[in-house]
Protein backbone atom coordinates (compact mmCIF):
# COMPACT_ATOMS: atom_id res chain seq x y z
CA UNK A 1 0.00 0.00 0.00
CA UNK A 2 1.41 3.42 -0.67
CA UNK A 3 2.62 5.75 2.32
CA UNK A 4 0.39 8.65 2.07
CA UNK A 5 2.72 11.85 2.42
CA UNK A 6 0.64 14.10 4.82
CA UNK A 7 1.43 17.60 5.51
CA UNK A 8 1.18 20.01 8.10
CA UNK A 9 1.74 23.21 8.42
CA UNK A 10 1.85 25.74 11.77
CA UNK A 11 0.97 29.72 11.65
CA UNK A 12 2.13 31.35 14.99
CA UNK A 13 0.34 34.54 14.37
CA UNK A 14 -0.05 37.22 16.57
CA UNK A 15 -4.20 36.71 16.81
CA UNK A 16 -4.74 33.24 16.17
CA UNK A 17 -2.78 30.09 16.27
CA UNK A 18 -3.04 27.62 12.61
CA UNK A 19 -2.46 24.41 12.27
CA UNK A 20 -3.82 22.33 9.23
CA UNK A 21 -3.24 19.16 8.01
CA UNK A 22 -3.33 18.01 4.12
CA UNK A 23 -2.44 16.18 1.05
CA UNK A 24 -2.06 16.24 -2.12
CA UNK A 25 -5.20 15.03 -4.05
CA UNK A 26 -4.89 12.67 -7.57
CA UNK A 27 -4.91 15.98 -9.02
CA UNK A 28 -2.51 17.84 -7.56
CA UNK A 29 -4.31 19.74 -5.69
CA UNK A 30 -4.56 20.52 -1.78
CA UNK A 31 -7.23 18.23 0.17
CA UNK A 32 -7.52 19.79 3.77
CA UNK A 33 -7.64 16.91 6.49
CA UNK A 34 -8.26 19.23 9.34
CA UNK A 35 -8.09 22.63 10.90
CA UNK A 36 -7.20 23.49 14.04
CA UNK A 37 -7.22 27.13 15.50
CA UNK A 38 -6.69 28.97 18.74
CA UNK A 39 -6.33 32.74 20.13
CA UNK A 40 -2.98 33.33 20.22
CA UNK A 41 -1.69 34.07 23.78
CA UNK A 42 1.73 35.21 24.47
CA UNK A 43 2.84 36.42 20.88
CA UNK A 44 3.10 40.45 19.81
CA UNK A 45 3.92 41.47 16.30
CA UNK A 46 4.96 37.96 15.48
CA UNK A 47 7.27 37.53 18.19
CA UNK A 48 6.77 35.10 21.23
CA UNK A 49 6.72 37.07 24.44
CA UNK A 50 5.22 34.24 26.67
CA UNK A 51 6.78 30.89 26.75
CA UNK A 52 3.80 29.16 28.73
CA UNK A 53 0.98 31.20 27.20
CA UNK A 54 2.45 29.93 23.38
CA UNK A 55 2.92 26.34 24.52
CA UNK A 56 -0.57 25.97 25.50
CA UNK A 57 -2.23 28.05 22.37
CA UNK A 58 -0.32 25.82 20.02
CA UNK A 59 -1.34 22.57 21.78
CA UNK A 60 -5.51 23.66 21.66
CA UNK A 61 -4.80 24.61 17.58
CA UNK A 62 -3.16 21.02 17.53
CA UNK A 63 -5.28 18.79 19.26
CA UNK A 64 -8.66 20.75 17.41
CA UNK A 65 -6.39 19.66 14.24
CA UNK A 66 -6.06 16.16 15.16
CA UNK A 67 -9.89 15.65 16.51
CA UNK A 68 -10.91 17.35 12.80
CA UNK A 69 -8.64 15.04 10.93
CA UNK A 70 -8.68 12.23 12.85
CA UNK A 71 -4.34 11.84 12.39
CA UNK A 72 -1.75 12.01 15.06
CA UNK A 73 0.60 15.27 14.35
CA UNK A 74 4.11 14.23 14.54
CA UNK A 75 5.93 17.81 12.81
CA UNK A 76 5.47 20.58 11.49
CA UNK A 77 6.49 23.51 8.99
CA UNK A 78 6.54 26.90 10.61
CA UNK A 79 5.93 30.21 9.23
CA UNK A 80 9.09 32.68 10.53
CA UNK A 81 7.56 36.44 10.90
CA UNK A 82 7.98 39.22 13.41
CA UNK A 83 9.17 43.13 13.36
CA UNK A 84 13.02 41.49 13.76
CA UNK A 85 12.80 39.79 10.28
CA UNK A 86 14.69 42.01 7.60
CA UNK A 87 16.74 41.31 4.28
CA UNK A 88 19.91 42.02 2.51
CA UNK A 89 21.06 41.99 -1.24
CA UNK A 90 24.15 40.51 -1.50
CA UNK A 91 26.61 39.23 -4.07
CA UNK A 92 29.34 36.63 -3.56
CA UNK A 93 31.90 34.50 -5.99
CA UNK A 94 34.01 31.59 -5.91
CA UNK A 95 37.24 30.78 -8.37
CA UNK A 96 37.11 27.10 -9.46
CA UNK A 97 40.41 25.42 -9.25
CA UNK A 98 39.23 23.49 -12.42
CA UNK A 99 37.74 25.21 -15.15
CA UNK A 100 37.34 22.24 -17.90
CA UNK A 101 35.17 20.64 -15.29
CA UNK A 102 31.23 21.18 -15.39
CA UNK A 103 29.93 22.86 -12.62
CA UNK A 104 28.00 20.82 -9.87
CA UNK A 105 26.07 21.01 -6.98
CA UNK A 106 29.31 20.87 -4.67
CA UNK A 107 30.15 24.64 -6.25
CA UNK A 108 27.11 25.59 -5.74
CA UNK A 109 27.05 24.40 -2.00
CA UNK A 110 30.25 26.13 -1.44
CA UNK A 111 29.23 29.22 -2.86
CA UNK A 112 25.98 29.23 -0.59
CA UNK A 113 28.46 28.24 2.32
CA UNK A 114 30.26 31.37 1.80
CA UNK A 115 27.21 33.29 2.08
CA UNK A 116 26.15 31.69 5.44
CA UNK A 117 29.15 32.71 6.68
CA UNK A 118 28.34 36.29 6.40
CA UNK A 119 28.75 38.72 9.61
CA UNK A 120 26.02 39.73 11.20
CA UNK A 121 25.01 41.74 14.18
CA UNK A 122 25.09 40.56 17.07
CA UNK A 123 22.55 38.25 18.20
CA UNK A 124 21.40 37.77 14.29
CA UNK A 125 21.24 34.77 12.53
CA UNK A 126 20.46 34.03 8.60
CA UNK A 127 17.25 32.29 8.17
CA UNK A 128 17.62 32.04 4.17
CA UNK A 129 19.66 32.25 1.72
CA UNK A 130 17.93 32.65 -1.53
CA UNK A 131 20.06 33.08 -5.29
CA UNK A 132 18.98 35.08 -7.65
CA UNK A 133 20.81 35.26 -11.03
CA UNK A 134 24.08 33.53 -11.70
CA UNK A 135 26.95 35.12 -13.15
CA UNK A 136 29.48 32.64 -15.24
CA UNK A 137 33.56 34.21 -15.99
CA UNK A 138 31.33 37.40 -16.81
CA UNK A 139 28.25 35.90 -18.39
CA UNK A 140 25.23 37.19 -16.75
CA UNK A 141 21.58 36.25 -16.38
CA UNK A 142 21.93 32.25 -15.79
CA UNK A 143 19.28 30.80 -14.26
CA UNK A 144 21.11 27.02 -13.91
CA UNK A 145 24.35 26.91 -13.60
CA UNK A 146 24.71 23.46 -13.30
CA UNK A 147 26.26 21.68 -16.03
CA UNK A 148 28.49 24.42 -17.25
CA UNK A 149 31.92 25.60 -17.63
CA UNK A 150 33.52 27.97 -15.97
CA UNK A 151 36.52 29.26 -13.72
CA UNK A 152 34.49 32.29 -11.87
CA UNK A 153 30.78 31.30 -10.59
CA UNK A 154 29.00 34.46 -9.00
CA UNK A 155 25.79 34.81 -7.78
CA UNK A 156 23.46 37.59 -6.66
CA UNK A 157 21.64 36.71 -2.81
CA UNK A 158 18.62 37.68 -1.40
CA UNK A 159 19.69 36.76 2.30
CA UNK A 160 17.22 37.17 5.08
CA UNK A 161 18.08 37.87 8.43
CA UNK A 162 16.41 37.28 12.15
CA UNK A 163 16.89 37.14 15.62
CA UNK A 164 18.12 34.46 16.98
CA UNK A 165 16.43 34.03 20.06
CA UNK A 166 13.38 34.73 18.55
CA UNK A 167 13.85 31.96 16.20
CA UNK A 168 15.05 29.64 18.72
CA UNK A 169 11.82 30.72 21.49
CA UNK A 170 9.70 29.45 18.56
CA UNK A 171 11.31 26.26 18.42
CA UNK A 172 11.13 26.11 22.04
CA UNK A 173 7.26 26.19 22.17
CA UNK A 174 7.28 23.69 19.39
CA UNK A 175 8.86 20.88 21.05
CA UNK A 176 7.17 21.55 24.39
CA UNK A 177 3.86 20.62 22.41
CA UNK A 178 5.19 17.37 21.81
CA UNK A 179 6.13 17.78 18.09
CA UNK A 180 9.10 18.05 16.51
CA UNK A 181 10.39 20.95 14.06
CA UNK A 182 10.56 19.79 10.39
CA UNK A 183 10.87 23.17 8.43
CA UNK A 184 10.92 26.88 8.89
CA UNK A 185 9.73 29.12 6.25
CA UNK A 186 9.85 32.64 6.12
CA UNK A 187 5.40 33.75 6.29
CA UNK A 188 5.19 36.02 3.48
CA UNK A 189 7.23 33.03 1.26
CA UNK A 190 4.84 30.90 2.32
CA UNK A 191 1.70 33.43 1.99
CA UNK A 192 2.93 33.94 -1.77
CA UNK A 193 3.18 30.27 -3.19
CA UNK A 194 -0.63 29.76 -1.72
CA UNK A 195 -2.13 33.15 -3.56
CA UNK A 196 0.43 34.22 -6.35
CA UNK A 197 0.42 32.70 -10.12
CA UNK A 198 3.81 31.93 -12.11
CA UNK A 199 2.85 34.66 -14.17
CA UNK A 200 2.51 36.94 -11.79
CA UNK A 201 6.00 36.30 -10.50
CA UNK A 202 7.61 36.37 -13.50
CA UNK A 203 5.86 39.53 -14.69
CA UNK A 204 6.35 41.53 -11.23
CA UNK A 205 4.43 41.31 -8.15
CA UNK A 206 4.14 42.74 -4.42
CA UNK A 207 2.26 40.53 -2.32
CA UNK A 208 1.35 42.32 1.12
CA UNK A 209 -0.15 39.81 3.90
CA UNK A 210 -1.61 42.22 6.40
CA UNK A 211 -1.71 40.04 9.66
CA UNK A 212 -2.72 40.84 13.04
CA UNK A 213 0.38 42.07 14.34
CA UNK A 214 2.79 42.49 11.47
CA UNK A 215 2.23 43.47 7.34
CA UNK A 216 4.49 41.36 5.37
CA UNK A 217 5.65 42.62 2.17
CA UNK A 218 7.29 39.75 -0.76
CA UNK A 219 7.98 40.91 -3.95
CA UNK A 220 8.95 39.31 -6.93
CA UNK A 221 10.51 39.53 -10.71
CA UNK A 222 11.10 37.19 -13.09
CA UNK A 223 10.10 34.37 -11.07
CA UNK A 224 12.91 35.61 -8.73
CA UNK A 225 12.40 37.02 -4.79
CA UNK A 226 13.52 40.01 -5.05
CA UNK A 227 12.30 42.35 -1.34
CA UNK A 228 11.34 41.23 1.61
CA UNK A 229 10.12 43.51 4.83
CA UNK A 230 8.26 43.54 8.19
CA UNK A 231 6.29 46.52 8.74
CA UNK A 232 5.57 46.09 12.53
CA UNK A 233 1.60 47.19 12.37
CA UNK A 234 -0.98 45.24 11.17
CA UNK A 235 -4.98 44.84 12.35
CA UNK A 236 -4.66 45.09 15.96
CA UNK A 237 -3.10 48.57 15.71
CA UNK A 238 -6.55 49.54 13.75
CA UNK A 239 -8.78 47.49 16.73
CA UNK A 240 -6.47 49.56 19.44
CA UNK A 241 -7.32 52.44 17.44
CA UNK A 242 -11.20 52.14 17.70
CA UNK A 243 -10.86 51.39 21.03
CA UNK A 244 -9.76 54.82 22.02
CA UNK A 245 -11.47 56.34 19.45
CA UNK A 246 -14.63 55.07 20.39
CA UNK A 247 -13.92 54.36 23.95
CA UNK A 248 -15.28 50.34 24.17
CA UNK A 249 -13.43 47.57 24.69
CA UNK A 250 -11.14 45.32 22.57
CA UNK A 251 -13.76 42.87 21.93
CA UNK A 252 -16.47 45.77 20.82
CA UNK A 253 -13.87 47.24 18.55
CA UNK A 254 -13.05 44.39 16.52
CA UNK A 255 -16.63 43.37 16.10
CA UNK A 256 -17.38 46.69 15.03
CA UNK A 257 -13.56 46.37 12.58
CA UNK A 258 -15.10 43.35 11.27
CA UNK A 259 -18.84 44.15 10.68
CA UNK A 260 -19.36 47.49 9.93
CA UNK A 261 -15.67 48.80 9.47
CA UNK A 262 -14.85 50.45 5.76
CA UNK A 263 -11.03 52.02 4.59
CA UNK A 264 -12.90 54.31 2.83
CA UNK A 265 -15.17 57.28 4.99
CA UNK A 266 -17.00 58.63 1.60
CA UNK A 267 -19.45 55.31 1.59
CA UNK A 268 -20.78 55.86 4.89
CA UNK A 269 -23.51 58.70 5.20
CA UNK A 270 -23.76 60.99 8.13
CA UNK A 271 -26.85 59.64 9.57
CA UNK A 272 -25.61 55.94 9.82
CA UNK A 273 -25.46 54.82 13.54
CA UNK A 274 -24.40 52.01 15.36
CA UNK A 275 -25.33 51.26 19.06
CA UNK A 276 -23.72 49.40 21.17
CA UNK A 277 -24.56 48.06 24.96
CA UNK A 278 -23.14 49.42 27.26
CA UNK A 279 -20.91 47.71 30.27
CA UNK A 280 -23.01 46.85 33.30
CA UNK A 281 -25.85 48.35 33.40
CA UNK A 282 -25.09 51.59 31.70
CA UNK A 283 -26.56 53.57 28.79
CA UNK A 284 -25.78 51.75 25.33
CA UNK A 285 -23.44 53.76 23.37
CA UNK A 286 -24.10 55.46 19.74
CA UNK A 287 -21.08 55.71 17.63
CA UNK A 288 -21.25 57.01 13.88
CA UNK A 289 -20.11 54.71 10.59
CA UNK A 290 -18.20 57.35 9.41
CA UNK A 291 -16.13 58.25 12.41
CA UNK A 292 -15.44 54.64 12.79
CA UNK A 293 -14.45 54.49 9.32
CA UNK A 294 -12.06 57.59 9.64
CA UNK A 295 -10.28 56.37 12.30
CA UNK A 296 -10.05 52.87 10.30
CA UNK A 297 -8.57 55.02 7.39
CA UNK A 298 -6.34 57.09 8.87
CA UNK A 299 -4.28 53.78 10.46
CA UNK A 300 -4.60 51.76 7.06
CA UNK A 301 -2.93 54.73 4.80
CA UNK A 302 -0.28 54.85 7.45
CA UNK A 303 0.58 50.96 6.86
CA UNK A 304 -0.15 51.15 3.20
CA UNK A 305 2.23 54.46 2.90
CA UNK A 306 5.02 52.41 4.54
CA UNK A 307 5.02 49.16 2.68
CA UNK A 308 4.90 51.29 -0.52
CA UNK A 309 7.93 53.05 1.04
CA UNK A 310 9.26 49.50 0.92
CA UNK A 311 8.27 48.68 -2.37
CA UNK A 312 9.97 52.21 -3.50
CA UNK A 313 12.95 51.23 -1.90
CA UNK A 314 13.05 47.74 -3.91
CA UNK A 315 13.36 50.46 -6.98
CA UNK A 316 9.77 50.07 -9.39
CA UNK A 317 9.91 53.05 -10.86
CA UNK A 318 13.29 51.73 -12.98
CA UNK A 319 11.32 50.15 -16.42
CA UNK A 320 13.88 46.94 -15.36
CA UNK A 321 12.06 46.64 -12.07
CA UNK A 322 7.95 47.62 -13.03
CA UNK A 323 5.98 45.09 -10.99
CA UNK A 324 3.17 44.96 -14.42
CA UNK A 325 1.05 42.29 -12.25
CA UNK A 326 0.37 45.36 -9.35
CA UNK A 327 -0.34 44.52 -5.75
CA UNK A 328 -1.91 41.37 -4.24
CA UNK A 329 -3.80 41.95 -0.75
CA UNK A 330 -3.78 39.24 1.21
CA UNK A 331 -3.87 38.03 5.14
CA UNK A 332 -6.59 38.68 7.40
CA UNK A 333 -7.05 42.55 6.78
CA UNK A 334 -7.27 41.87 3.32
CA UNK A 335 -10.93 41.22 4.32
CA UNK A 336 -11.76 44.77 5.48
CA UNK A 337 -14.03 46.93 3.01
CA UNK A 338 -12.97 48.91 0.30
CA UNK A 339 -9.07 48.36 1.33
CA UNK A 340 -8.15 47.06 -2.41
CA UNK A 341 -9.74 50.63 -3.49
CA UNK A 342 -7.95 52.84 -1.13
CA UNK A 343 -4.33 50.79 -1.70
CA UNK A 344 -4.71 51.24 -5.88
CA UNK A 345 -5.61 54.96 -4.75
CA UNK A 346 -2.12 55.50 -2.19
CA UNK A 347 0.05 53.58 -5.05
CA UNK A 348 -1.42 53.63 -7.86
CA UNK A 349 -0.50 50.34 -8.89
CA UNK A 350 -3.51 47.29 -9.95
CA UNK A 351 -4.57 45.54 -7.05
CA UNK A 352 -6.11 42.55 -6.25
CA UNK A 353 -7.35 40.50 -3.46
CA UNK A 354 -5.22 37.11 -3.63
CA UNK A 355 -7.39 34.32 -1.63
CA UNK A 356 -5.81 30.50 -1.39
CA UNK A 357 -8.66 28.61 -3.54
CA UNK A 358 -6.57 27.97 -6.25
CA UNK A 359 -4.49 25.38 -5.00
CA UNK A 360 -7.36 23.93 -2.71
CA UNK A 361 -9.31 20.78 -4.03
CA UNK A 362 -12.73 21.29 -5.20
CA UNK A 363 -14.37 19.74 -2.34
CA UNK A 364 -12.68 21.96 0.45
CA UNK A 365 -14.71 23.96 3.12
CA UNK A 366 -15.59 27.63 1.48
CA UNK A 367 -13.81 28.86 4.92
CA UNK A 368 -10.19 27.57 3.79
CA UNK A 369 -10.43 29.67 0.84
CA UNK A 370 -10.38 32.92 2.92
CA UNK A 371 -7.21 35.50 2.66
CA UNK A 372 -7.06 34.35 6.68
CA UNK A 373 -5.80 31.18 5.69
CA UNK A 374 -3.21 31.87 3.08
CA UNK A 375 -0.15 31.17 4.91
CA UNK A 376 -1.29 28.35 6.11
CA UNK A 377 -2.04 26.53 3.51
CA UNK A 378 1.16 27.55 1.98
CA UNK A 379 3.23 26.06 4.69
CA UNK A 380 1.34 22.95 3.92
CA UNK A 381 2.53 22.94 0.50
CA UNK A 382 5.86 23.84 1.69
CA UNK A 383 6.12 20.81 3.73
CA UNK A 384 4.74 18.95 0.81
CA UNK A 385 7.40 19.79 -1.24
CA UNK A 386 9.54 19.07 1.06
CA UNK A 387 8.14 15.04 1.04
CA UNK A 388 7.14 14.91 4.80
CA UNK A 389 5.58 12.56 6.48
CA UNK A 390 4.05 14.80 9.46
CA UNK A 391 1.27 13.10 10.46
CA UNK A 392 -0.20 9.33 10.70
CA UNK A 393 -4.00 7.46 11.10
CA UNK A 394 -5.03 7.40 14.36
CA UNK A 395 -5.90 3.98 14.31
CA UNK A 396 -2.04 3.29 13.26
CA UNK A 397 -0.83 4.81 16.29
CA UNK A 398 -2.89 2.89 18.17
CA UNK A 399 -1.64 -0.73 16.64
CA UNK A 400 1.69 0.80 17.37
CA UNK A 401 0.68 1.06 20.64
CA UNK A 402 -0.46 -2.46 20.81
CA UNK A 403 2.56 -4.03 19.49
CA UNK A 404 3.19 -6.69 22.46
CA UNK A 405 0.08 -8.24 21.31
CA UNK A 406 1.94 -9.82 18.51
CA UNK A 407 5.41 -9.05 17.85
CA UNK A 408 6.35 -11.69 14.79
CA UNK A 409 3.45 -9.44 12.71
CA UNK A 410 4.77 -5.80 14.20
CA UNK A 411 8.60 -6.94 12.81
CA UNK A 412 6.82 -7.71 9.50
CA UNK A 413 4.90 -4.45 9.31
CA UNK A 414 8.53 -2.70 10.17
CA UNK A 415 10.39 -4.80 7.35
CA UNK A 416 7.40 -3.68 4.90
CA UNK A 417 7.38 -0.61 5.93
CA UNK A 418 11.17 -0.19 5.72
CA UNK A 419 11.07 -1.54 2.29
CA UNK A 420 8.73 1.12 0.98
CA UNK A 421 10.50 3.65 2.60
CA UNK A 422 13.57 2.63 0.34
CA UNK A 423 12.33 2.26 -2.77
CA UNK A 424 10.85 5.85 -1.89
CA UNK A 425 14.03 7.54 -1.26
CA UNK A 426 15.34 5.83 -4.18
CA UNK A 427 12.35 7.10 -6.42
CA UNK A 428 12.58 10.61 -5.05
CA UNK A 429 16.72 10.65 -5.32
CA UNK A 430 15.91 9.84 -9.19
CA UNK A 431 13.87 13.06 -9.37
CA UNK A 432 15.62 16.28 -10.90
CA UNK A 433 15.50 19.20 -8.45
CA UNK A 434 16.28 22.43 -9.49
CA UNK A 435 19.48 24.43 -8.16
CA UNK A 436 17.33 26.63 -5.89
CA UNK A 437 15.57 23.57 -4.10
CA UNK A 438 18.44 21.96 -3.91
CA UNK A 439 19.89 25.29 -1.93
CA UNK A 440 16.76 25.60 0.20
CA UNK A 441 16.57 22.14 0.85
CA UNK A 442 19.75 21.68 2.28
CA UNK A 443 20.12 24.82 4.35
CA UNK A 444 16.93 24.13 5.83
CA UNK A 445 17.74 20.93 6.69
CA UNK A 446 20.80 22.33 8.28
CA UNK A 447 19.14 24.94 9.87
CA UNK A 448 16.51 22.98 11.80
CA UNK A 449 19.40 20.44 12.63
CA UNK A 450 20.92 23.82 14.63
CA UNK A 451 18.02 24.42 16.24
CA UNK A 452 17.42 21.35 17.12
CA UNK A 453 20.43 20.92 18.57
CA UNK A 454 20.57 24.10 20.19
CA UNK A 455 17.31 22.99 22.69
CA UNK A 456 18.63 19.66 23.11
CA UNK A 457 21.82 21.24 24.63
CA UNK A 458 19.63 23.79 26.16
CA UNK A 459 17.50 21.06 28.00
Amino acid sequence: MEKENIAVGLDIGTTKIVAMIGKKNEYGKLEILGVGKSKSLGVARGVVNNITQTIQSIQQAINEAETNSGYKIKDVVVGIAGQHIRSIQHTDYISRSNPEEVIGGDDIQLLIDQVNKLAMLPGEEIIHVLPQEFKIDGQSEIKEPIGMYGGRLESSFHVVVGQASSIRNVGRCIQSSGIELSGLTLEPLASSDAVLSQEEKEAGVALIDIGGGTTDLAIFKDGIIRHTAVIPFGGNVITDDIKEGCSIIEKQAELLKVKFGSAWPGENKDNEIVSIPGLRGREPKEISLKNLSKIIHARVVEIIEQVFTEVKAYGHEDPRKKLIAGIVLTGGGAQLKHIKQLVEYITGMDTRIGYPNEHLAGNSDEEFSSPLYATAVGLVMNSISNNTQSATRKEEVVSQRNVFYREPVVETVERIQQEVEEVETQSFSKKEESTGEKIKRSFFDRYVDKIKDFLDNAE
